[in-house]
């Protein structure tokens, strides 16, 4: 699946409150910057996923989020530090963007 501009428009929106919300499309998927700072990817299946480490991480983690991983050029598994939000959010822009606040304050 490509990225489409709803695609574009439905993660801008969703998160529209967090501050000036910019994209820009790479390796078939979307990284969303606000302010300037990278903070969620959208990969080329439509699935979002916020930047985390350590505690923001495991917080995700705890709320059913899951590790981005992708398959290398060598067959081996890979992964970014990038976790799903919990289900909820992605229909809650009060939501979406209290998680992505929550992750630009920890990176």
């Amino acid at each position: 699946m490509a990225i489409s501009a709803e695609d574009i428009e439905f993660v801008s929106e969703l998160f529209e409150s967090v501050g000036h919300i910019t994209t820009r499309k790479m390796m078939g998927g979307l990284t969303l910057y606000a302010d300037g700072q990278v903070f969620a990817i959208l990969d080329s299946d439509g699935q979002l996923f916020l930047k985390a480490f350590g505690d923001m991480a495991k917080r995700l983690e705890a709320a059913g989020g899951r590790l981005f991983t992708y398959e290398g050029k060598n067959g081996k598994t890979g992964h970014m530090n990038y976790w799903t939000m919990p289900e909820d959010a992605l229909d809650e822009p009060a939501v979406a963007a209290e998680w992505a606040r929550e992750v630009l304050l920890a990176l």
